[in-house]
């Protein structure tokens, strides 16, 4: 039987690297799948559906809200945006370790429905190097930036309800202590109750011969 999968969310600051992160650990292990989100809005071009997102009708996709259907879901402007669940699963149950990357609110819903979630939270080493990889794109207003370091002050405060913090400091550091974390998680106790339950059933066996 093919081990369950890992689900694991990763979220961080602007500038964390985070989506660098997730596209090398696709790049590197053929174990990760990326989760696809659903959403309402209409294909950019090149974007294909079932592989940027799985692209819907507002009609479907409030469908989907009312039987329960995403882990989470949030609406941007006019459109929707949401992780199905029936596809997380499926990745899962064929050994695949799922990456979702959402922001602190939407992981906190995740884990409420899927309470074995593992929650990593990627952050620079330092709230100057926040802003300074924020300057460095150039493409950030000094208003943007301000509002994104605003909004930093909210994620550090439920970053505390995550599983591991991990500091971007080095980006091959980094990626090796993600991928070390994700794998360590296949051996958590609470995943392994049932072949410790047949150990202990075999000690029983054993103690009554």
């Amino acid at each position: 039987m093919k081990d369950r999968g890992v689900l694991t969310v990763v979220s961080g600051f602007a500038g964390s690297g985070k989506g660098t992160i997730m596209k090398e650990l696709l790049s590197r292990y053929d174990n990760y799948a990326l989760s696809i989100s659903a959403t309402t809005r209409a294909p950019r071009p090149g974007e294909e559906h079932g592989k940027h997102y799985f692209f819907v009708g507002r009609e479907e996709f409030e469908e989907m809200i009312r039987k329960d259907e995403l882990l989470e879901y949030a609406r941007y402007v006019e459109n929707y945006y949401g992780t199905p669940r029936k596809y997380v699963e499926e990745m899962l149950g064929s050994g695949k370790d799922v990456i979702l990357e959402i922001e602190t609110q939407g992981a906190l819903l995740v884990r409420e429905k899927l309470p074995d979630t593992l929650l990593l939270f990627i952050s620079p080493p330092s709230v100057q190097e926040i802003y300074n990889r924020l300057k460095k794109r150039g493409t950030e207003t000094e208003e943007n930036i301000r509002q994104r370091m605003t909004r930093a002050v909210t994620e550090a405060e439920l970053a505390e309800q995550y599983d591991y913090l991990i500091i971007n400091d080095d980006l091959e550091e980094c990626i090796k202590q993600v991928h070390e974390t994700i794998q360590a998680a296949h051996f958590r106790m609470d995943r392994s109750m049932e072949q410790l339950k047949k150990l202990q059933s075999e000690f029983a066996q054993y103690i009554k011969q």
